[in-house]
């Protein structure tokens, strides 16, 4: 299973995100549910990036099913949470469909 972790400060502010696991849905390189939580996350990631010229904190597997992404806090960080709600927005729909494989919390 995909474990996907929010980690909101007290006024709300998503500050990390981290995603570890394999979903197991279907063999390597055929599994839609880890195709889609990566692309969701790491085109969030990128979106920031480009859009914000904010360089997060990222710490990646070396094998993969490991992401953990810290982002400061910058003149930017509206947009950069916008872009955060929105990728949680798209593992939610993942994870209405398929929430035997991936799983989202929520931490202050």
């Amino acid at each position: 299973m995909i474990h996907v972790r929010i980690i909101k400060e007290p006024s709300g502010r998503i500050s990390v995100f981290e995603m570890d696991g394999h979903a197991n849905f279907a063999e390597h390189g055929q599994d839609l549910v880890c195709a889609g939580a990566s692309a969701v996350s790491f085109g969030a990631v990128n979106a920031i990036m480009q859009l914000t010229s904010i360089e997060p904190d990222v710490d990646q597997g070396a094998d993969g099913g490991y992401l953990r992404v810290a982002f400061p806090v910058t003149e930017q960080d509206a947009q950069v949470q916008l872009l955060l709600q929105a990728m949680i927005i798209s593992l939610q729909t993942i994870e209405l469909d398929y929430a035997d494989y991936i799983k989202l919390t929520f931490k202050k």
